[in-house]
């Protein structure tokens, strides 16, 4: 008998798992049944919040036939084993990115999927962005022509705690790694070439953590096409996410998004507008909410999610790429699997 509905395990209740909670909670064709997550506190007051239970631990919740999927938005280095066990029991995967840090366990992973029928979707939102899609669409449809360049800005309002960079994999596998999604979804190839340079620009604590706070990147595919991401983990304006994409017949480009268009003069100054959205969560609610719809219409569905879990270990395998380019000042070649 055909599903119409799924039921949720919530592994996870920091920002990203509350998140996701909320969004499946009030969709029509999902519930949530159990949050599970080591800080019982955290995962009681979820819990309560959407209308589910908490369980004391993964195997407890993914032995219960009800669960049909599961959302893992716990810290990265739970992801791997989070993933297999729910793949074991049968159940549909939305996982956050990172699939780990080591491109090594990630491909142990893929190769251990092979044996589970399940659909198992990584977290790169972006590419369920409105403004992102309306950019690949102009590029499906011939308006810029063939893909020369394409520049991606992303720069966050304020550096993350120092306590955060010592587990996060750093800015390159952390934070750039959705542009490298966001990178090889518009160009449509894969990049072959990486070269990266970064500093410590914005803060020191960062940098005594062994990161880097200020990065730009280069990529390069086979035909020569070439993508520039620049990363910085501070903006005094607020949360920037621009997107300009260049080729042979025109260009494309995205300015960044503000709670209206309202604009303001005056004696002072002409043409105020609004500040910017604050951070990812405000910029990209509408992803989050198209790319939980996208899942859960593809399980019920019994369709592939649109971004695998090969994507996300292309979009490590570019992390890892940059970081041994910005460490040692050389141009490094990447494979394509």
């Amino acid at each position: 008998m055909a599903r119409d509905r799924l039921t949720f395990c919530i592994f996870g209740a920091g920002r990203i798992g509350k998140l996701h909670a909320r969004n499946i909670a009030a969709h029509p064709r999902a519930r949530i049944k159990y949050v599970v997550d080591p800080m019982a506190g955290a995962a009681a007051v979820l819990a309560r919040q959407i209308g589910a239970r908490t369980s004391p631990d993964a195997p407890t919740a993914l032995a219960d036939q009800e669960i049909d999927a599961v959302v893992i938005a716990s810290s990265t280095n739970t992801h791997v084993d989070l993933i297999m066990a729910s793949a074991r029991m049968g159940k549909a995967v939305l996982c956050e990115k990172p699939i780990d840090l080591d491109i090594k366990r990630v491909d142990r992973c893929l190769a251990a999927l092979e044996k589970h029928r399940v659909p198992v979707a990584i977290g790169f939102n972006r590419r369920f962005d409105p403004t992102n899609r309306a950019i690949r669409a102009a590029i499906r449809n011939g308006d810029v022509g063939d893909v020369e360049m394409i520049v991606i800005t992303s720069r966050d309002p304020e550096p993350p705690p120092a306590a955060y960079i010592k587990v996060s994999g750093g800015l390159f596998r952390d934070m750039m790694i959705h542009d490298f999604d966001l990178a090889r979804w518009l160009l449509g190839e894969e990049p072959v070439e990486v070269v990266a340079k970064a500093s410590c620009r914005v803060d020191r604590g960062i940098g005594k953590a062994g990161d880097v706070d200020t990065a730009m990147v280069i990529l390069k595919t086979r035909r020569g096409s070439l993508c520039h991401i620049n990363n910085s983990r501070r903006a005094a304006y607020g949360y920037d996410q621009r997107v300009e994409v260049f080729g042979s017949r025109g260009m494309v480009r995205s300015d960044n998004l503000r709670p209206t268009t309202v604009l303001k003069s005056n004696a002072v100054t002409t043409d105020a507008r609004d500040p910017l959205l604050h951070f990812f969560v405000e910029r990209y609610a509408d992803a989050y909410l198209h790319e939980v719809d996208h899942f859960i219409d593809a399980v019920l569905a019994n369709r592939k999610p649109s971004v695998s879990v090969q994507d996300g270990r292309q979009a490590l395998l570019l992390a890892d790429a940059a970081l041994q380019s910005h460490r040692t000042g050389k141009t490094v070649a990447v494979s394509i699997r």
